[in-house]
């Protein structure tokens, strides 16, 4: 696919070698063909677009494009109608597939509206370039009229750029068409590098009016270079593993490569190493069906250890101070120490930091060549398979009980356990749950990368990010959104279905409902155990018992809808739920739970 700007045609713009017929004349390309061009060359798939006054240049550069017959080419535009389902689809979409795109919001406004979405892209490490204007001339300057909105109602002091600098990676303004281009390219350039992330660039309406000369030297922006962890560290990571007696490795978002998956799961089977998913984990980096997976309690296996391992872990510990055990610690990680995190600690003895999978893949080469004891490794493989028989034969036994048909609202084990044996292996789960988000994990059992993502930062984007998630899989793959329904009423509902329906994106949404934001009252019992909350039940911040139907909500735009609130009906409403997304139409499952 070439994604250079000589590639370009404008109507009238003669190919190199003709001669203008008298009546024709060249076009003047304006800023819009700048950063149209600029995401093109950055090899961005999408523009996702929350639409803002500012935004007419481009559209008129993708009119132009669609008059020669051109519309469907590298970068396609998505018209979407909030700024967080704009951000939500771009971070789905950069995590599934590791690639960079570009949202396009309005003004200062439109960035406020979308941060919740563009920090959570921030933590999830997903690269994307974030796009907003301002006025530079307020219809006082030279050049076309940007509109009265900019001076009464849109500016910001000190620019929009001022907003988004403490949840970017860098955020500044191009005050010229002349450096609109590169500065956009630079940008997507920026994102891309470790640690991926997003990034902002202020493009003033007038900029964007303004006349563009595009640069001969341009062109396709090469792929950032992989950065491999030096010899010594690998070796020293080495031996520390291949000498270890009881190793303990923890892994949080390695998964999100499936190279790095299928490293960790070879070096993990080769020394029989047990792996912990922390409560901090945030996709699937390990199949919960190994025997050598020890589910998600760090602390326990790492009080006994002699050698931790931290895999992409950003906060391993919890207070950060209080690292269990006196075990050496070995942080293996691509950027381990996060710019974005306030604060972090690690207690890291030795590093290697490079590529995930290359630097496993290294690692791994170099303690075949050490032979580590068989011995050793033979009878911690044992142990671990005893362990992990017990734990599995403990889920069957609780999925047993919870799926008894018994009249009343239904447990949530059950939910995870009637939703993972309907939707297949290979669909793809989006996670925005709070109080339900470990029972998913351990019910679920993702046995391959892409199967679990949790949703990071603020509430309210799941349903954005699972719709660029099912962007990117396509119609093929299932995507279902786990979500509770205090997650969900922060969710923008009805934009989000109106993008599935547009764009055929179809979805299976599951509520899990249980009429009240639980972690609120947890958080309140575990400072005041004894206090007047608990001895008269007056808790705030928790009731949400008038909450409208989340299936009739649904069914209202469009969707089907369904809600469940006794056992007996979930294999069937399931069932149909999962019978009308492959169908091609969105269904949301409203489920009332016991807990």
């Amino acid at each position: 696919m070439d994604h250079g700007t000589g590639d370009l045609r404008v109507p009238g713009l003669a190919d190199s070698g003709e001669r203008m017929s008298e009546p024709e004349q060249k076009p003047e390309l304006d800023g819009g063909e700048a950063l149209l061009s600029a995401c093109r060359d950055l090899g961005a798939d999408y523009i996702f677009c929350s639409a803002g006054s500012e935004w007419a240049p481009v559209w008129e550069a993708l009119a132009r494009r669609a008059e020669q017959g051109d519309a469907d080419r590298p970068p396609r535009y998505l018209d979407l109608t909030h700024e967080t389902v704009a951000v939500g689809m771009a971070t789905g979409y950069a995590a599934v597939t590791g690639r960079g795109q570009v949202v396009l919001l309005h003004a200062g406004a439109g960035l406020l509206q979308g941060a919740n979405a563009v920090h959570g892209a921030l933590l999830a490490g997903v690269p994307m370039v974030v796009c907003s204007g301002e006025s530079a001339g307020y219809g006082d300057g030279a050049g076309r009229d940007p509109g009265s909105q900019w001076y009464r109602n849109l500016s910001v002091v000190g620019g929009p750029q001022a907003l988004a600098a403490p949840f970017t990676k860098w955020a500044c303004a191009a005050g010229d068409a002349g450096v609109l281009y590169g500065m956009v390219r630079r940008a997507g350039e920026l994102a891309a590098q470790p640690p991926a992330g997003p990034v902002y660039v202020n493009t003033p309406v007038e900029v964007l009016l303004d006349r563009w000369q595009p640069s001969p030297a341009a062109g396709p922006v090469p792929r950032p270079a992989e950065v491999v962890a030096a010899a010594g560290d690998v070796a020293v990571a080495a031996r520390l593993l291949a000498a270890a007696e009881r190793p303990v490795l923890a892994v949080e978002s390695a998964g999100r490569d499936p190279e790095a998956f299928g490293a960790l799961v070879d070096l993990a089977e080769f020394l029989a190493i047990p792996v912990v998913e922390p409560q901090s984990a945030v996709c699937a980096s390990f199949p919960r069906t190994s025997p050598l997976h020890q589910g998600g309690d760090l602390a326990a296996l790492a009080a006994d250890a002699d050698l931790v391992v931290l895999l992409g872990c950003r906060a391993p510990w919890y207070p950060p101070s209080a690292r269990p055990g006196a075990a050496t610690v070995l942080v293996i990680d691509e950027v381990a120490h996060r710019p974005h995190l306030a604060y972090q600690v690690l207690t890291a003895d030795h590093y290697a930091g490079g590529d995930v999978a290359a630097t496993l893949r290294a690692i791994l080469a170099e303690v075949q060549d050490l032979k580590p004891d068989p011995a050793v490794v033979g009878a911690r493989r044992d142990r671990l398979e005893q362990a992990h028989g017990a734990a599995d034969a403990a889920r069957r036994e609780a999925e047993q009980r919870a799926l008894v048909t018994s009249p009343g609202r239904v447990d949530p084990v059950a939910l995870v356990a009637a939703l993972r044996d309907r939707i297949g292996p290979d669909a793809a789960v989006v996670d925005e749950t709070i109080t339900h988000s470990r029972t998913i994990t351990r019910h679920l059992m993702a046995d391959r990368p892409g199967r679990y993502h949790y949703v990071q930062g603020g509430l309210g984007q799941g349903l954005g990010v699972a719709l660029g998630a099912k962007l990117a899989l396509g119609p093929e793959r299932l995507v279902t959104l786990t979500v509770g329904d205090g997650s969900w009423l922060y969710n923008p509902v009805l934009p989000g279905l109106m993008a599935a329906a547009q764009y055929n994106l179809p979805l299976l949404v599951v509520v899990f409902s249980n009429g009240a934001y639980l972690s609120m009252r947890h958080n309140h019992v575990r400072s005041y155990p004894e206090g007047a909350a608990v001895r008269t039940g007056h808790f705030l911040g928790v009731d949400l018992s008038a909450q409208p139907d989340a299936a009739a909500v649904a069914t209202a735009a469009g969707a089907t809808g369904r809600t469940v609130s006794d056992t007996g009906q979930l294999a069937s409403a399931l069932d149909q739920a999962v019978t009308a997304v492959r169908g091609g139409r969105t269904a949301v499952v409203n489920v009332q739970l016991t807990r």
